[in-house]
């Protein structure tokens, strides 16, 4: 069964290998979890899933090979023969044991008397249910808590943790959240203690002390900061209207991670300028030669955009759909190509649509192929792309 349980994960896109299988098998063994199906989900998941990326399509899964079954004892009962079990029952019973079972009339007469005995204990405790309608009764009919009394309640409407996607955020094929964007972002560090001394060194704390006789002095240190320099270049309006949530998202991730950010916008492909605040970006445009002039090499350069124009907006001078721009859009994207070492173009639409867009090849190719969709992976990828 764990095979195809194992293959089920395989087919999952999961990264599971043969060593965590038997990982899993090896705490099977040790009876770590028993005809519980809840226990064995968060085993199978601790053994077989070593990042949180995949958890949630681990749940998914899980919930569709082991669909419709409530425990793994009605498993089990099922594929068990009776005669298996009883006959292991035996084996364990002393010869004394036995004779004494013999005597009260063979085995089945134990277990029918067994059962008369739970039967009759459970009218009972019905019956003082009922009595006690005050206590455990609810309602006239006597229908109530003692009749519930005793029985473990299993599922019911209750979802199952892997029906719950808890993990769902996490899954580095979808677009992501805030916190995820920092957390895929964060891989982009070049950390440096700049600026005033307000961290508490312990290590230099104790030494000073040390060396000054017991003498308290406490030392301390500037706080490590990402020192990275990004040059952040947002398409807005048009079709990017679609995706204004996300890269607000990712605007207010960066922000947070990056302290040394600068945000420019254009619409549909670099030109001859790029303004601070769209809403007043035909009064208040910068030129991009400017920016080319003002910001180094060091600075690393993300455009984010969905690049969905028609070509000759890239390739064509007079492309431009707001403004008569005297040089291709390419033109200007070779520049900014010469004078960074470092750009990525982060696309929010969905990588398997890429192939059928012209403009979007045309923009990936002018990125030397450093195009990455908008999801945990695609931002995790470009950020180590940036550190190289």
């Amino acid at each position: 069964m764990l095979i195809n349980f194992f293959l089920a994960l395989k087919k999952a896109r999961i990264p599971v290998s043969i060593t965590e299988l038997l990982h899993l098998l090896d705490g099977l063994k040790a009876r770590l979890v028993y005809a519980n199906i809840d226990e064995f989900y968060y085993l199978s998941r601790m053994a077989l899933v070593k990042d949180e990326r995949h958890y949630d399509k681990f749940d998914r899964a899980f919930g569709i090979y082991f669909k419709g079954l409530e425990d793994l004892t009605e498993m089990i009962s099922s594929l068990i023969p009776d005669e298996f079990l009883r006959r292991e029952f035996e084996k364990s019973l002393s010869k004394e044991e036995l004779e004494k079972i013999k005597s009260l009339g063979g085995l089945e007469k134990l277990i029918e008397a067994f059962k008369r005995e739970v039967e009759e204990a459970a009218r009972e405790g019905n019956g003082k249910g009922k009595e006690g309608e005050g206590e455990d009764g609810e309602g006239e009919d006597g229908e109530g808590k003692g009749k519930e009394r005793g029985k473990k309640r299993r599922g019911g409407g209750a979802r199952r943790s892997w029906d719950k996607r808890d993990y769902k955020a996490y899954d580095d094929n979808v677009e992501l959240g805030t916190r995820g964007m920092k957390i895929a972002l964060r891989r982009l560090r070049k950390l440096a203690r700049t600026g005033v001394d307000n961290e508490f060194d312990i290590d230099s704390t104790i030494d000073k002390t040390a060396k000054s006789g017991g003498l308290l002095d406490i030392i301390l240190r500037p706080e490590r900061r990402n020192t990275v320099k990004v040059l952040l270049f947002l398409d807005n309006g048009g079709s990017m209207d679609a995706h204004v949530r996300v890269c607000e998202e990712l605007f207010s991730a960066a922000r947070s991670e990056f302290k040394h950010l600068e945000t420019y916008y254009f619409h549909n492909f670099i030109y001859d300028g790029v303004w601070k605040e769209h809403r007043r970006r035909m009064q208040e445009r910068i030129e991009t030669l400017d920016i080319l002039n003002r910001y180094n090499h060091e600075y690393k350069v993300i455009f984010v955009g969905d690049a969905t124009m028609a070509p000759y907006e890239i390739t064509h001078a007079g492309g431009s759909v707001e403004h008569w721009n005297e040089e291709a859009g390419a033109i200007w994207m070779q520049r900014v190509m010469d004078t960074y070492d470092r750009v990525i173009w982060i696309n929010p639409t969905l990588e398997n649509t890429w192939e059928y867009s012209t403009s979007v090849a045309l923009a990936r190719r002018l990125v030397d192929d450093q195009m990455y969709p908008l999801t945990v992976r695609g931002i995790e990828d470009g950020m180590n792309f940036l550190t190289k």
